[in-house]
């Protein structure tokens, strides 16, 4: 009997550990939240609900309400990305469902400029963009991840970095990290592909987003469709276009042409004083007010003699480095993409998406294609974007 026992209860101990070792790797095999740090319900919307808060934000989609499909569930994410220093930040963006069966697709939807962070998505605010578009797509049954990008939201603390390409594009694509991670969570049904898209700000995100995935993720992501709408790809281009050019005055269209300059010079260690960039009432004007400064003027004339010579021969190396650092129209994509851009564009001049498709097939890229948006203005042309987007998704499936 002993001789028996001990066989027992050795053969016991070896189940004992087998068991424990097997509970322990099951345990191991569970990825550990890399992105996401918090999530936080914001509100769960019935298609009728839907309806109603697109169609009050912009009544030109009404007859696009009988269409949705799904309620959807809206939450906030918070997660671990990279300021532009290169130290880690926490940062923001909503992430919305359709309540539906079966597993559906991903859109990450960069968001157009805003200049108040009530407007940032992850707030959710009644007619603000991801209210309205977010809404739209998530209705018509895809998953929707929407950053705030760095400045707004959790990040709201520290400047935006407003066009900056690798920071725009890092914050988005830890954003859709991140969501990955709270799917996993919450056990919603993925079917692993994604979408990418936005418009003007957005647009160019989009395209800065998609050049990372495509160059730096390798398998990580199954990457079906890029739509990108009105943004400014050639900014050697266009800075040169500002500095040459007579543009209309438009009080908000000048803050945003500052606001870019302003940014390059802070984030690139250029720290040049305003009266170098502009001239004065303008530059004291702009140390007051900063990118909101009221220059109604063809931006063309409130520069310096010197820095708009330096730009225009290209001897002002320092400044015209960082604005090419930001260029991206200049490579070949692998990932079907459309642009699309109004020609009566006074805001991003529709030469940007002319670039970007010539010079993207210039280097063999045969999955581009521009869809001009005959007479339409930067405005105007945003509801064409959004309907031949969801078409093109839908097409690409």
């Amino acid at each position: 009997m002993k001789s028996t026992q001990k066989r027992f209860y050795a053969l016991f101990l070896v189940l004992v550990v087998l068991v424990s070792g097997c509970n322990r790797n099951a345990t191991d095999l569970i990825p550990e939240d890399q992105y996401l740090v918090s999530s936080t319900l914001i509100g769960e919307f019935t298609k009728e609900q839907l309806a109603q808060r697109i169609t009050s934000g912009d009544p030109s989609l009404a007859g696009i309400a009988p269409f949705l499909q799904n309620g959807i569930k809206v939450y906030k994410l918070v997660y671990k990305t990279k300021n532009t220093d290169g130290k880690e930040i926490q940062a923001s963006g909503a992430f919305l469902f359709p309540v539906k069966s079966g597993a559906t697709p991903m859109i990450s939807v960069q968001h157009g400029t805003i200049r108040n962070d009530q407007e940032a998505p992850s707030y959710f605010a009644t007619n603000s963009e991801a209210n309205i578009a977010g809404s739209l797509f998530a209705a018509l049954g895809y998953i929707i991840a929407y950053p705030d990008y760095i400045g707004f939201g959790a990040s709201n603390n520290v400047p935006h970095p407003y066009e900056h390409r690798e920071s725009l594009a890092s914050a988005s694509l830890d954003m859709i990290r991140a969501s990955k991670e709270f799917i996993r969570q919450q056990s919603i049904a993925w079917d692993e592909r994604l979408y990418i898209a936005g418009y003007s700000a957005g647009g160019y995100a989009t395209m800065s987003l998609q050049k990372k995935i495509e160059e730096e993720t390798g398998t990580e992501f199954n990457l079906r469709a890029s739509s990108c709408g009105a943004g400014a790809y050639d900014k050697t281009a266009f800075m040169k276009y500002l500095i040459s050019t007579k543009t209309g005055g438009t009080v908000n269209y000048n803050q945003l042409y500052v606001w870019v300059t302003l940014t390059y010079d802070r984030i690139y260690n250029i720290n040049r004083p305003l009266t170098q960039y502009f001239k004065e009432p303008w530059a004291g004007l702009i140390q007051t007010d900063k990118e909101k400064a009221n220059v109604n003027v063809s931006f063309n004339t409130i520069f310096t003699d010197a820095f708009a010579k330096g730009i225009a021969d290209g001897t002002d190396t320092g400044f015209l480095n960082a604005v090419k650092d930001n260029d991206v129209y200049d490579w070949k994509p692998k990932t079907p993409t459309r642009l699309y851009h109004g020609d009566a564009d006074q805001l991003v001049f529709y030469f940007n998406s002319v670039n970007a498709l010539n010079a993207m097939k210039a280097r063999g890229a045969t999955n581009v294609s521009l869809i001009t948006l005959k007479g339409k203005d930067h405005a105007t042309a945003v509801q064409d974007f959004l309907l031949g987007t969801y078409e093109f998704f839908s097409s690409t499936q």
